[in-house]
């Protein structure tokens, strides 16, 4: 094994064949790497409590595929057309917002998606709150979807800790 040192921008540069560790100046300790990835949440540790993970994952996911899969509906009775009739954007409108939460829930509950899953679900509930309250001017109906989404966001935050 062949060892060389040189300097390179103020710090010493080991070589080990084709491996090269940088270190601090006037150290031979390694400097620090950062182990920040694109994809953070699959370097995380395990939650501390597994079970009740998998249950509140469990719960969200149903919850958000059972109301995803109940805009599909196109009954003239259905509330989910009228509401979307309201809302005037179209009925595609309602077909996308059942795919996106179908999509939500589903990702919701596979362990190395959940945070995709969490951010998309959160971008849908605050795209109802503000529908509710700039589109439809009725603020006090946002109460339910602004709850959800704060649970949301609390839920993401307690898995990062």
């Amino acid at each position: 094994m062949i060892h060389s040192q040189r300097r390179v921008d103020g710090a010493a540069c080991h070589r080990f064949s084709t491996t090269r560790i940088f270190t601090t100046r006037g150290t031979d300790l390694p400097a620090p790497v950062s182990k920040r990835h694109m994809f953070e949440q699959a370097n995380l540790r395990e939650p501390r409590y597994v079970l009740g993970d998998w249950i509140l994952r469990g719960a969200i996911g149903v919850v958000f595929v059972i109301f995803g899969a109940e805009k599909f509906s196109s009954a003239p009775g259905s509330s989910w057309v009228g509401f979307f009739q309201q809302v005037g954007a179209g009925q595609w409108f309602r077909y996308f917002t059942g795919v996106i939460e179908v999509l939500g829930g589903v990702l919701v509950l596979i362990p190395w998606t959940t945070t995709a899953g969490l951010a998309l679900l959160a971008c849908t509930m605050a795209s109802a709150v503000l529908i509710l309250v700039f589109v439809l001017q009725r603020p006090a109906d946002c109460i339910f979807a602004a709850g959800i989404l704060i649970a949301l966001v609390a839920f993401w935050r307690s898995r990062r800790a």
